[in-house]
């Protein structure tokens, strides 16, 4: 079999630090299934897009991403800003590994390396997912404006090897020092909400932070995003919303709306926090989101 040539996205730093050390295992996997990678090792927080980016402006149209979200996020910024309909596929490497779930890519990592080998080999078409734009920073899972940013905050200064769980150890920390509700100001065809959130979420995907099921709803296909907000509400409340957010029974509670949106404009009183695929973004008053319907193609 003649093997295909095709550029290796590796964050060695991805889930903590065990993506690094399944690179000889991927590669050989790679190999046997008669697919050449030729490896490119991110450094640094940002360098992974710029790899990608310089890719295919060199003309690459097949890249594979080895890591967790933050990596799957650099990548798909560094493809569509590019505008070339470069293919990715993506080998969950990470913690959350949430876009995985939502494209239903097997979350065994050896499994995933080896399906995508025998896809690339047999030439398979790609299929496309929905992306999202945030204020012209691009987003595959979801975005989140509120008190589930600064939750991501808190678990990426995190270092220890608990897995999911340090998201949950994140909002813990994040309750102590009380639960900001910002004013948004929130439109989409109509005047959606105006009033003190305490998180706006606009999932492209059904998971975020690994663990918690944030719309069962939501599908990264089907050209529109789903818009869950929560109203104010104290330590206690979140402490009993916890289990139903894990399990994906919260949309009835009577603090949470769930609408289908393509467009959304979000403003705030102050410059709040915010995060695309679990990348936290500087303070901003104003999200601009526009839903780019088939917007990545998927090996």
């Amino acid at each position: 079999m003649c093997a295909d040539a095709v550029h290796l996205f590796l964050n060695p730093t991805a889930g903590r630090g065990r993506a690094g050390k399944r690179e000889r295992r991927i590669v050989d996997i790679l190999e046997r299934g008669g697919v050449t990678p030729i490896v490119h090792r991110s450094e640094a927080v940002g360098d992974l897009e710029a790899r990608v980016h310089a890719a295919i402006r060199n003309g690459v149209t097949k890249v594979i991403v080895a890591g967790g979200d933050g990596s799957v996020h650099e990548a798909a910024n560094g493809i569509l800003r590019g505008r070339n309909g470069t293919a990715m596929g993506v080998i969950p490497t990470g913690t959350g590994n949430d876009f995985a779930k939502a494209a239903g890519i097997t979350l065994e990592w050896e499994h995933a390396t080896s399906l995508l080998a025998d896809r690339v080999a047999a030439g398979e078409t790609v299929r496309a997912v929905d992306v999202g734009r945030m204020n012209e920073r691009y987003f595959v899972n979801g975005a989140g404006v509120g008190f589930d940013a600064r939750v991501t905050r808190i678990a990426r200064s995190y270092r220890i090897p608990i897995g999911d769980l340090v998201y949950l150890l994140a909002i813990f920390r994040s309750m102590a020092g009380g639960i900001a509700a910002p004013v948004m100001r929130i439109t989409g065809d109509r005047k959606i909400w105006d009033g003190p959130v305490t998180l706006a979420n606009v999932a492209n995907g059904a998971w975020v932070g690994g663990m918690f099921h944030i719309v069962p709803t939501a599908e990264n296909d089907d050209g529109r995003f789903d818009l869950l907000l929560a109203a104010p509400v104290s330590r206690r409340r979140i402490i009993s919303l916890l289990p139903k957010l894990m399990a994906g029974t919260h949309l009835g509670e009577r603090e949470i709306v769930h609408e289908p949106v393509r467009n959304l404009l979000i403003e705030c009183e102050e410059a709040v926090p915010s995060h695309l695929d679990g990348e936290v973004q500087p303070l901003q008053r104003r999200f601009e989101i526009e839903m780019l319907s088939g917007g990545l193609a998927l090996l």
